[in-house]
């Protein structure tokens, strides 16, 4: 009897299964249990798992079994960061995994919903029904494949629309210190900005700015084509990226449909402050200012995640607030966004203290992109403006104490002369909207 004649008498195919796994497939342990616990870091053993995936900590408190996601290691070693309290988590207690890669859930009825950073919905809203996983690290556009910037998008502020034009698929940072006026700012963007849906990303924000911002920046009608992402100063680092890795990848997800998308995050330094507490915990050297090389890892990553889509997707056009701490314009934070970004908005405390709002400093700003899609007349009058802004508050000191005499400077004469009109025109209540159209008819009144 030669060999057919067996496989045909015979079924060998459940042990050829089982020697592919026993044998060709490498085995990976699930289970394993808690060494130590020290600081924000669960230390476990017994278990193999990749950076980014999800595991399971038996606890005996109340809330039960204990989220937490791999963040290093170190040998046999596994370094886990809690989703929660890990009170009631003891030596020895067994650690499970639960997913290898780092996944989110996406659902095409997410808009005018709240939800956190696992994509768990905060709202008093219907459970979620996710359709779909997708990699919370988003799909790379290669930079050749990128549609060039070509259109203007109407954010409803005549400064911005201006000085600063903002174009469709642009990335921006609203750069200023505490109590200057950004969260005002991001209200404004919000309700005016043309776009098909807003994906908003409140990260480190306190929880009742976050109910404020829900229920009486936006309103009704603002939540229905938004999508909130939330996580409060007090949750967990990791949980604080993943509703920022979050947030840009429901954006991808709607840009890949060829929606423009407007992504407001709210705020990137508190991104950075999350990425520095996981990289201490897992023994980074801190370099400038505490902040480990990881963090100027993340943030260009997410960042690079925005923009224009290839071919025929759509766009992803961002502002994203910066906290400059003790309104230090030289803070890493500030110093890389600005590098990263294509244009920022400075706000001057001096400006908002004098009841000048929105309290956008001309002599800091830049739109990268403003020169490819206004024409030449606009930013030839912009720059006038910015002119005329710069050398007046260059000159202040000297104006106010009436120590300048008319006739000196042509220029400063000039500034003077035009700074209540140029402070109008700057200045908008948080309700009024001006469109480009309205902005530019403004402008040739100035000129």
């Amino acid at each position: 009897m030669d060999e057919s004649d067996l496989t045909d008498k015979y079924d060998f195919s459940k042990y050829r299964e089982a020697l592919d796994v026993n044998f060709t497939k490498p085995v990976q342990t699930s289970t394993g249990r808690v060494k130590r616990v020290i600081g924000l870091t669960v230390e476990a053993v017994g278990i193999s798992a990749p950076i980014g995936a999800q595991c399971v900590i038996e606890s005996s408190g109340e809330n039960g079994p204990v989220d937490a996601e791999v963040i290093g290691f170190d040998g046999e070693l596994i370094f886990l960061m809690p989703f929660e309290n890990i009170e009631g988590v003891s030596p020895g207690a067994g650690v499970t995994i639960k997913s290898t890669t780092p996944l989110g859930g996406f659902s095409w009825e997410l808009r005018g919903r709240v939800i956190d950073g696992l994509g768990q919905p905060i709202d008093d809203g219907e459970p979620l029904k996710y359709t779909e996983s997708v990699s919370l690290e988003g799909r790379r556009v290669g930079a050749l494949e990128r549609q060039n910037i070509t259109e203007v998008l109407d954010t409803g502020v005549k400064a911005i629309n201006s000085c600063f034009t903002f174009g469709k698929g642009q990335r921006m940072g609203l750069i200023a210190g505490s109590g200057v006026g950004k969260s005002v700012l991001l209200a404004m963007l919000t309700k005016n900005t043309a776009a098909d849906i807003v994906v908003i990303a409140l990260i480190g924000e306190r929880s009742r700015e976050v109910k404020e911002f829900v229920t009486e920046t936006l309103g009704v009608n603002g939540l229905q084509r938004a999508v909130i992402v939330a996580e409060s100063v007090s949750s967990s680092a990791v949980r604080r990226i993943k509703a920022a890795k979050l947030a840009h990848t429901i954006a991808e997800q709607y840009r890949m449909q060829g929606k423009h998308v407007l992504l407001l995050v709210d705020s990137l330094t508190r991104v950075a402050h999350a990425q520095r507490e996981i990289g201490l915990a897992v023994g980074e050297p801190p370099t400038t200012k505490g902040y480990p090389p990881s963090v100027f890892a993340l943030l260009p990553s997410l960042i690079e995640r925005v923009g224009m889509g290839g071919g025929s997707e759509g766009s992803i056009s961002a502002f994203y607030t910066v906290l400059a701490e003790n309104d230090d314009r030289a803070d890493p934070i500030v110093d890389i966004s600005r590098a990263t970004l294509d244009g920022q908005i400075m706000l001057s405390r001096k400006l908002a203290d004098s009841a000048h709002y929105p309290a956008i400093d001309l002599e800091g700003s830049i739109s990268r992109v403003a020169d490819k899609i206004v024409p030449k007349s606009q930013i030839e009058t912009a720059r006038y403006i910015r002119r005329l802004w710069a050398l007046y508050y260059q000159n202040e000191d000297i104006i106010q104490i009436g120590a300048y005499e008319s006739g000196s400077n042509s220029e400063i004469d000039l500034a003077i002369e035009r700074k209540l009109e140029i402070d109008e025109f700057l200045t908008q209540g948080i309700d009024e909207i001006f469109s480009v159209e309205e902005t530019s008819q403004l402008l040739e009144k100035i000129l």
